[in-house]
């Protein structure tokens, strides 16, 4: 599988989630119109984008969280990834377009309501964001290899915490480029 080091991929990870935090930032001045605004039926608004990865950030942040609590293990100067995270990591990831690799359901308990109140999600995504943040540079004192994160597929499935830290950021790189095309669309 694929080998970063470490460090690197940390570094790499915060300047992405550096760029999220960035962009999310600039949705603050928008008004409550624009993160209403839905293209179509079949569209979600900017508020329900920030909705689904809410939930996301939910359980992610909240399973980092407690396997970086309880770890006992030391950093590792490369980290390996998993066939299953690196398979996950790189189906999130964005294209270099506009247009994500391949269009995706959203699981049932990750679905957006009709009308989440936008300003509530929108702070609530920036606060998940500053967190994620904190835990990516903790994980710098661990090893992202051994520690072993729940997908919110199942309890069952386990990706490697590297791997986690990459398909969550891939996951919102992904549908930031769904909100800046509902950016340009709304203008």
């Amino acid at each position: 599988m694929k080998k970063f080091n470490s460090e690197s991929l940390i570094n790499s990870l915060g300047a992405d989630l550096g760029e999220i935090i960035l962009q999310s930032g600039k949705l603050q001045s928008l008004p409550v119109s624009k993160l209403e605004y839905s293209p179509g039926p079949a569209s979600w608004s900017i508020a329900q984008v920030l909705e689904h990865l809410n939930v996301y950030a939910r359980h992610y942040i909240t399973e980092i969280e407690k396997k970086l609590h309880f770890h006992h293990t030391s950093p590792e100067e490369n980290f390996r990834s998993g066939w299953l995270g690196n398979y996950f990591s790189n189906l999130m990831k964005p294209a270099t377009g506009q247009q994500p690799v391949k269009k995706m359901k959203a699981p049932k308990n990750a679905l957006p309501s009709a009308s989440p109140d936008a300003k509530a999600m929108l702070e609530e995504f920036i606060a998940h964001q500053h967190h994620l943040s904190n835990l990516l540079q903790i994980s710098r004192h661990a090893n992202l290899r051994k520690i072993r994160v729940p997908t919110s597929l199942s309890s069952m499935i386990q990706l490697k915490l590297g791997d986690t830290f990459r398909f969550v950021i891939a996951h919102e790189q992904r549908h930031f480029q769904q909100i800046q095309r509902l950016v340009d669309c709304s203008s």
